[in-house]
């Protein structure tokens, strides 16, 4: 019996213990609800705070978004430039490199050019062996030009032309009142260019002086015509100072009341 005592009073100890702590939660429940005046409880509060620290880290993720695609952009940019000059720095490379042995073949070619020169048309004539060796120098000639053309080799003759100080050297003057001034008269070497870029200018002798401009001619205003006189007109002689003609002319009336 005395067991079962203490059984039952320990039963009603652990009731009296949940029936508090029930009430105790229930009271916390009320005290978080807004008061009669409208006040927000801190439960509530907690919420809108972690909503504007979202829409901070939002607005800071966009920045540096728009920032990391500008540096992306610009880095892109650079590369691309890079790769076009590094494009045109090979082609260059590739048009150019045979430049210096051409600048060395002009003057062979120059040298071939005065061989034929120096040879008159008369010894021509009188020996067939040189008029064959001659032959065979202007064929070497033109399969030469065939070869530059090809390898966009062009030469420079601007003969009769106006002095171009960036394809062309003047040497001397010449003075020649028929040509303008700066005319291009002789050509002591020809120039050559390789795909447009200089590899050597034409020595050339220009005109001095130069014929005057012609004036133009001026225009004169058309002449007026007379103007008519009013009245009759008098006589070429003009009118007689003494009076000697006294016959009135005609259509005029005399007065006779003297």
């Amino acid at each position: 019996m005395p067991k079962r005592k203490k059984k039952d009073s320990k039963s009603k100890r652990e009731a009296a213990t949940a029936e508090a702590a029930s009430a105790a939660g229930q009271a916390e429940v009320v005290g978080s609800e807004p008061d009669a005046r409208g006040e927000t409880a801190p439960a509530e509060s907690a919420p809108a705070e972690s909503v504007a620290a979202e829409v901070d880290q939002s607005a800071w993720l966009e920045v540096e978004v728009a920032s990391l695609k500008d540096q992306l952009l610009r880095a892109l940019a650079e590369t691309e430039n890079l790769r076009r000059r590094s494009q045109r720095e090979r082609e260059d490379v590739v048009k150019y490199a045979a430049a210096p042995l051409i600048k060395d073949l002009v003057g062979v070619v120059d040298n071939l050019r005065r061989a034929m020169n120096s040879v008159s048309g008369e010894a021509l004539e009188a020996d067939e062996h040189l008029k064959t060796l001659m032959t065979g120098l202007e064929m070497t000639e033109t399969e030469l030009n065939a070869v530059f053309e090809k390898h966009h080799i062009v030469k420079i003759e601007p003969l009769g032309e106006r002095l171009d100080p960036h394809y062309h050297e003047a040497m001397y003057e010449i003075p020649d009142p028929e040509a303008a001034s700066g005319t291009v008269l002789q050509v002591l070497q020809p120039g050559y260019r390789l795909h447009g870029r200089l590899l050597r200018p034409a020595q050339v002798g220009v005109a001095k002086g130069g014929p005057a401009p012609a004036p133009e001619p001026s225009v004169e205003p058309p002449a007026e015509p007379p103007a008519e006189p009013d009245g009759d007109p008098e006589p070429a002689g003009g009118p007689d100072p003494a009076g000697g003609n006294d016959e009135p002319p005609p259509g005029s009336t005399v007065d006779t009341s003297a």
